[in-house]
């Protein structure tokens, strides 16, 4: 355009964010100011729409509220199931083994029997007993007889009266023989009584451990019985918890199947076993190695489901905790070391904080620290989920209440 003085200058218009301003040119440097120009033009114009970026649209999520109720404080340990009664089979004789009674893993009455050792040598034994018996009882006879007639004539002076002294002795050397012998058959009777082998209480038998015409003696064993109705469980708890509860387990008659605390059973397929149990009694010692405390417990087993060597939770109510504050486990995350949940805030953002969870019952986490009653965390959606993202909450599903009262 025109100057004042004739000339002619050429101005270009600069677009900045809010408004423009006007640049003189030189001729010479007209075609390289001229892309620099438009290069920063463009350059501003970007910028000014990255400055006002189009609003984030609300992530949709499913929130549940806090729920405040009494809570029961469960313990949970692994615990060992054990026959109540566990009678190992050893013979009283040695022998060779001449037959098995029994079927293995059977259910077997007391006095049923399970093995008999080859008899006859203890039977040729009782015989030879008896036969001295009989060799002691004729002497003792004798005996008799002779102080019956020396008596008389001790007193008339027909023999001496050493005589009748050593008829009178042969009498009690001879009743003292008698009562050996007599022994020595019932100790033989005992041991042809023992060649068959019973069982000394009713239970579950086990597989044999030693075989038709084996030499078996005292220290073999040969199979064990369990009684497994009622079955035992045994567990440790920890020191901290048997100080916590002391002046409950060590009160009078506590340790007994009325006073003691209801068991229940967690098997390995994840089912509760239908009969509760009952703790008994506890240790005397706490285990130097392992810190912990031996308790053992008793479950009724009728159908002899439970079997000795099972590994199982045991799980009791020891206490209850009055106005806890519950939440979904599925609404606590781990971020970093510390427990996080994401709740809905009045403002309709998420707020992002970190909470001190406590027992778990059954689907649900007591939450000690971090939340207040009637607030509503968010379960699903976590991974879209920061700290000031504007959600639209709906309420998830109600969980069974089978579950949740676990």
């Amino acid at each position: 355009m025109p100057g004042s003085d004739g000339s002619h200058d050429e101005r270009v218009m600069i677009p900045t964010c809010r408004t423009t301003f006007d640049a003189p040119l030189s001729s010479g440097r007209r075609t390289a100011v001229g892309r620099a120009v438009t290069a920063l033009a463009l350059l501003l114009a970007s910028a000014c729409a990255r400055r006002e970026p189009p609003p984030v649209p609300p992530v949709e999520v499913l929130v549940t509220p806090v729920v405040q109720r009494d809570v029961p404080v469960v313990g949970e340990w692994i615990g060992t199931l054990d026959g109540s009664v566990n009678a190992d089979i050893r013979p009283k004789v040695e022998g060779y083994l001449l037959r098995q009674f029994y079927k293995e893993g059977q259910f077997v009455r007391r006095n049923a029997p399970l093995f008999e050792i080859d008899p006859r040598q203890f039977r040729a034994a009782l015989e030879q007993a008896q036969g001295t018996l009989a060799r002691a009882e004729a002497q003792l006879a004798k005996a008799r007889n002779d102080v019956a007639r020396f008596t008389p004539l001790a007193e008339q002076k027909a023999i001496s009266q050493q005589e009748l002294d050593n008829a009178l002795a042969a009498e009690r050397d001879a009743r003292g023989g008698v009562a050996a012998a007599g022994a020595g058959v019932r100790q033989a009777a005992l041991n042809l009584d023992w060649t068959r082998m019973t069982s000394p209480i009713e239970g579950i038998v086990g597989i044999a451990k030693a075989q038709v015409g084996d030499l078996v003696n005292t220290l073999t064993i040969m199979t064990t019985v369990s009684t497994v109705d009622p079955i035992r469980v045994t567990f440790g708890i920890s020191e901290r918890e048997y100080m916590n509860r002391a002046a409950r387990i060590n009160r009078d008659n506590y340790a007994t199947t009325e006073r003691g605390p209801s068991l229940e059973l967690l098997l390995e397929d994840g089912t509760v076993f239908a009969q509760p149990g009952k703790a008994v009694l506890a240790d005397r010692e706490v285990d130097v190695k392992t810190g912990t405390l031996t308790v053992r417990g008793f479950f009724p087993n009728p159908h002899n489901i439970l079997r000795p060597g099972q590994y199982a939770k045991v799980r009791a109510e020891l206490d209850v905790t009055p106005g806890a504050l519950l939440v979904p486990q599925r609404a606590v995350s781990e971020l970093q070391g510390g427990m996080r949940v994401a709740v809905v805030g009045a403002d309709g953002k998420a707020e992002i904080r970190a909470v001190e969870p406590g027992a778990r019952v059954g689907d649900l986490w007591v939450i000690e620290k971090g939340v207040k009653a009637g607030e509503n965390v968010i379960v699903t959606g976590l991974q879209y989920i920061r700290a000031g993202t504007p959600v639209t909450a709906k309420a998830a599903p109600a969980a069974p209440a089978a579950r949740a009262s676990q």
